[in-house]
């Protein structure tokens, strides 16, 4: 697997956001193009990293994430 990623611009970032899949909320960190290959072929994705009230982080997809407030 290929360790490449890249930061990517989302109007959303230093922003409260919920991930719609798990309900959480949090604090939009970073949205980054990685590389989520498990295999020869090469699949990429953006991902949403979201620090929760815990201060821990977790991802999503970026299509997950919507505005609150």
């Amino acid at each position: 697997m290929n360790d490449q990623y890249e930061y990517v611009p989302h109007r959303l970032l230093r922003r409260r956001v919920r991930d719609i899949a798990s309900g959480v909320e949090g604090e939009l960190m970073a949205v980054i193009n990685e590389n989520v290959s498990d295999s020869d072929i090469e699949r990429w994705m953006e991902l949403a990293y979201i620090r929760g009230a815990s201060g821990r982080e977790f991802t999503t997809s970026v299509t997950n994430i919507e505005a609150v407030g």
